[in-house]
């Protein structure tokens, strides 16, 4: 057993021998393997081949293969759109939401665009062609029609973007400052044309966002030296103030002070004056003590009823019904005007949260009167009227993005995520939704 176990092992030592000799004949004068490189057959893994490129020149299939999806490529053609047709800079391509801060810094360096809107010489700025803008003198920007613009150096879609804007402000520019403001008004524009705007170079404080109703037209205020107890409705009217604030101050005089004035301080309080405008009048205010001796007291043999407010709708409560409940003329003027503003109030909470009001009587009036919602104007994020977005108090502040996302997205569910607002204005907003 012993002898055949050795003859195996020497077998097996031979053939070793045998195999270590072949390998070192075979092995003289070649060199190392060189270093395995593995070849992928998937297009899709390989990195995109990265060339210099205009983002004003691509089209759909173009901005797909640089990677970005079917919405995102629509989202960025549409806010191409927005912002008039062309992209002036890097800065504002970045500004695209479609486009991720890992995206832009992939493209940044390819992208022949300048870095920021500072560095676009103005006799470039047209996407129409134009090698610059023409002004011929001072001129008043409210006055300018979508022709003028065009004729000054904008493209159509840029003059009716900027005519779009001055409607949104309430068909007024109001200053150099609001001006300045539009989008399509570029930092080096703004700067040609700042020395020929006749207008302000500063918004007037009293100066309101809120779009004012179409067709109205404000009367230019005419002051002269006049009796506030005897002014009529045209009287009020003629000093800048609108139909519905004149009849407010009419009635305020005649009903919460009986009839008469007697001192500025009582004008001073009527709370449509504001402030500005009590300074403009107050030069011309004559009041007349006489008058106010030998004014009859009109009486009437109707007995007013008093209001039972357990059976009056906040909704529809009026401001002379709050004053009746006892509060005083700022917190009934706040309460109705938050109301308006809001179309209507969705819980009794909102009333809490109003400004200059008398908290513990307010309390009392929200225990005793019923709320009624039916009528409070609801929407969804993908058909809420453009207007009524920038003008209610919870949504004007993200109208913009509601407005832009919906362009492209109709998924309300994806909207929020993209809004990404806080949970309590999420909250507000959902109150006023379908």
């Amino acid at each position: 057993m012993k002898k055949i176990y050795y003859q195996k092992l020497a077998f097996m030592g031979m053939i070793l021998i045998i195999l270590f000799a072949f390998q070192n004949y075979t092995g003289t004068g070649k060199e190392n393997f060189p270093e395995v490189k593995f070849i992928t057959s998937d297009p899709d893994s390989a990195l995109l081949n990265l060339t210099e490129f205009d983002p004003n020149e691509l089209d759909e299939k173009q901005w797909q293969n640089l990677g970005f999806t079917e919405k995102q490529t629509a989202t960025i053609l549409n806010y191409k759109k927005i912002v008039g047709g062309r992209f002036l800079s890097k800065e504002q391509f970045r500004k695209c939401f479609a486009v991720s801060e890992e995206k832009f810094g992939e493209l940044n360096h390819y992208i022949l665009l300048p870095e920021t809107n500072k560095e676009v010489k103005s006799k470039n700025f047209t996407a129409s062609g134009k090698t610059s803008i023409n002004i011929s003198g001072k001129f008043n920007p409210d006055e300018y029609t979508a022709h003028d613009w065009v004729e000054m150096g904008f493209s159509e879609r840029q003059a009716a973007a900027i005519l779009k804007y001055k409607s949104f402000l309430g068909g007024s520019f109001v200053s150099k400052e609001k001006f300045k403001e539009c989008f399509i008004i570029n930092e080096e524009n703004y700067k040609v044309l700042s020395p020929y705007l006749m207008l302000p170079e500063k918004t007037p404080y009293s100066f309101s966002r809120y779009p004012k109703p179409a067709g109205s037209h404000k009367m230019k205020a005419q002051y002269h030296p006049f009796d506030p107890n005897t002014t009529d409705l045209e009287g009020w009217k003629s000093f800048g103030f609108s139909d519905r604030q004149a009849q407010t101050i009419i009635n305020y005089r005649d009903r919460n002070l009986k009839g008469s004035f007697k001192s500025l301080e009582d004008i001073e309080k009527c709370f449509v004056i504001s402030a500005e405008k009590f300074t403009e009048l107050k030069p011309f205010i004559q009041l007349n003590p006489s008058a106010l001796v030998n004014k009859p007291v009109q009486k009437t043999g109707i007995q007013q009823e008093k209001t039972d407010f357990s059976k009056t709708d906040l909704n529809a409560i009026t401001f002379k019904q709050l004053l009746e409940f006892g509060l005083d003329e700022r917190s009934a003027g706040s309460i109705i005007g938050f109301r308006r503003k809001l179309g209507g109030f969705m819980n009794k909470e909102q009333i809490l949260t109003t400004y200059n009001i008398d908290t513990e009587l307010v309390k009392k009036l929200l225990s005793t009167a019923p709320l009624n919602t039916a009528d409070v104007p609801r929407y969804t994020l993908t058909d809420a009227p453009e207007e009524w977005l920038k003008n209610h108090p919870y949504f004007k502040y993200s109208a913009d993005k509601i407005i832009f996302y919906r362009i492209s997205e109709k998924d309300e569910r994806k909207i929020w995520k993209l809004l990404k607002a806080k949970p309590e204005y999420e909250a507000r907003m959902k109150l006023y939704l379908k």
